[in-house]
Formats: C-alpha cells, structure tokens, sequence
C-alpha cells in the first residue's frame, strides 16, 4: 500500500527546559523543525550546517538547500521516507538562540546566550523527536556542522537510529578551522558597530559579519574551483587603491558578504562558531580512539576531494578506528573542486552512496 504523503510541515515546538553540558539550564526551549514525506513511513534526520536551516526542500523562502538530492523519487526518496530537520539549538531561524526572548528577563538573549556545544544540540534534537513521538529512525544524516551532530547522534543515543551518514566532517574540530573560526570571530567584534553584542535589530555589524563570510567562503570551496571559475577577470579599476572590487572574485565574496548579512544574526553566528570549537568525540570518553570504538550502527561516512577543513585523510583514520572494533563502517570520497561545499551540489557524484546505503542495511 502506498504511503500518503505529508505536505511540507515547517513548525515550532516547545521542547520544555534544557540542562547544558555547561550545567546551565535554559527554560521555555523551542525548536523549529520542517517535516516532509511519506506519511508513517520511517523518518531520516537531516541536520544543517553553519549557516543553514531546517528547510531541506522547498519552503516559504525558497528552494531549500538538499532540494534535488531529497525528493519524490530522489536519491532520499520523499515516497519511502519522511524526513524531519530542525533548525540548530543556538540558530536564528525559529530556535531558541540569541534572537530569543529569555523568559528570564522578558527581553533578547544577544550576547548573554549560553556558551552551547553540538551535544546541546543533539539533546535538544531528541527532545523534539520525544514531542512528535518518533521511536525510531532510519538514518541520521548531515554535512559539516550537521555531520558534527551525526557522530554525536551515534554517540550520545547509539540505539536510536538504524545507520550514520555524517559527511564532510571529522571526529574533531582541527586546529586550522579553529583558526578560521577565530578570525571570523575577530572580524565581528571589531566591527564599530557590534557594541558587546548589545546591538539593535537595524543596526549590527554587518560589515564584520561580512567579513567573517568572506573568510569562510575562502575555505568552504577549493583554489582549483576558484581559479577556474574567476580567471582574473576584472571589474574595477586596479590603479585605485580604494577600490572595493576589481576582480570578479572579489565581487563574487561581496556578494556573499551581504546575503549572508541580510538573513543572518551576529551572536547566532559566534554562537555556532564557538559550538564547532567545541567538537570533540573523544572529550570526556577517553579520546577519539576510544570513542570510535562505541558506535551501534552501520556507518558511511562521505569526504570531499580538496577540503580544507574536513580533509579526507583524516577521514578515512577515523572510519579505520570505527573498524577496528568489529563495526561495520565505510569511507567513500568523491572527487570534486568544490571541496568542503561539495556536500550542497553536484548530487549526481554521490547521491547514489545514500541510496544504495540505504537500501543495503534496511531491516526487514
């Protein structure tokens, strides 16, 4: 019998108070979650990374970032399966983060929001998933940030989903992307404008926000792809020194600059950045070694040729330690010049590695 399928749920759920790995306790949680579908059929948990949100598909704001991977009849078959994504605990898009109302003091959290780690995170997930009553599921699975939440997901409730797919991410965060984090962090608080994070709606620092995007973009995607696709092309005058753009890259990462300016709040930012600092399988289990040793599930883990923060290499040393202890776990590597960001395109590469692992370890 055929599945009936869910329209596009994209809704808000009180998920009660939260105790942080801090020991903080924050209270009145809300999470906001898109669910799409088949209708009972098993639900795959999809998690976002830095700057995304919980719409996978299509939403009131656009296509949404995995569209053409998910889907009726895609790689992740919207007949098969319901997907449920949340926004991150810590984000700007309907979680509770900086941007919320502490019920504590009747006004924002901003600056004063809790330090918060990808554990919080996954916590707060599960609580969700206890409010829309989902016992089970079939896979976990993200990218970078999300793919952070996966290994935890497997750590933190090793029995609660039947595979893992984290993707373009390693078992700890490296010191070079703390680096890139704390770069970003700086150029943010620089701006004249951040004011301790006590800054209005209308008026942050957008510049420094900017600028933070800027750098990251520097790292989400490889020098090959850049060269290929900017190849000096000019649109300045390059005898002014103050010229904000002559070349079409820099254009290009203005651009970027002020998109992600428009949609994205300051203090979510640092918040998220200083949760990805904390990213560490190993803290407090005894090491990475060790706690590779403690996963349930089937595994596939998907690296990116050319990736400056996740490399492959030290990928495929983590999936080796899953393997070590009798776990069935897998790497695969796709070769691309997006590198880190090629977990949000050219889904015809690696689309078919979900599939066919879907398909290999469903339960009957």
């Amino acid at each position: 019998m055929e599945n009936t399928k869910l329209p596009a749920v994209n809704h808000t759920a009180a998920i009660g108070e939260l105790t942080l790995e801090s020991g903080k306790v924050l209270n009145d949680v809300h999470i906001a979650y898109q669910r799409i579908g088949a209708e009972d059929a098993p639900a795959i948990f999809v998690c976002h990374a830095l700057t995304g949100n919980h719409y996978t598909l299509d939403s009131e704001i656009g296509e949404g970032w995995w569209t053409g991977l998910l889907g009726s009849g895609e790689y992740i078959d919207l007949d098969r399966y319901q997907v449920i994504t949340t926004n991150v605990l810590g984000g700007c898009d309907g979680s509770t983060g900086a941007l919320s109302i502490n019920p504590d003091t009747g006004v924002p959290y901003g600056p004063d929001f809790p330090v918060i780690t990808i554990r919080d995170m996954v916590h707060a997930q599960k609580k969700l998933l206890d409010v829309l009553r989902i016992r089970r599921l079939e896979a976990v699975i993200g990218g970078s940030l999300g793919g952070m939440q996966v290994l935890e997901w497997g750590l933190l409730y090793p029995d609660y989903m039947e595979r893992l797919i984290p993707i373009a991410v390693t078992p700890t965060l490296s010191d070079y992307a703390i680096g890139f984090n704390a770069a970003g962090r700086s150029a943010i608080i620089s701006d004249p404008l951040w004011n301790n994070g006590r800054y209005s709606p209308d008026c942050g620092p957008r510049k420094g926000l900017g600028i933070a995007r800027m750098i990251g973009m520097l790292t989400y995607r490889s020098g090959r792809l850049f060269d290929h696709r900017f190849q000096r092309k000019q649109t300045g005058n390059w005898e002014t020194i103050q010229e904000k753009a002559v070349f079409s890259v820099e254009s290009y990462l203005h651009y970027q600059a002020d998109k992600l300016a428009d949609r994205f709040d300051a203090n979510c930012y640092l918040t998220l950045l200083k949760a990805m600092d904390t990213h560490d399988i190993g803290r407090g289990r005894g090491g990475v070694a060790a706690a590779s040793q403690n996963y349930n599930v089937p595994m596939l883990c998907v690296g990116f040729s050319g990736d400056l923060l996740y490399p492959v290499d030290s990928m495929q040393e983590f999936i080796l330690l899953v393997q070590s202890g009798n776990k069935e776990a897998r790497f695969q590597e796709v070769n691309t010049m997006f590198g880190h960001d090629g977990f949000l395109t050219e889904f015809d590469k690696w689309g078919n590695l979900f599939a066919n692992f879907m398909r290999e370890t469903i339960k009957t």
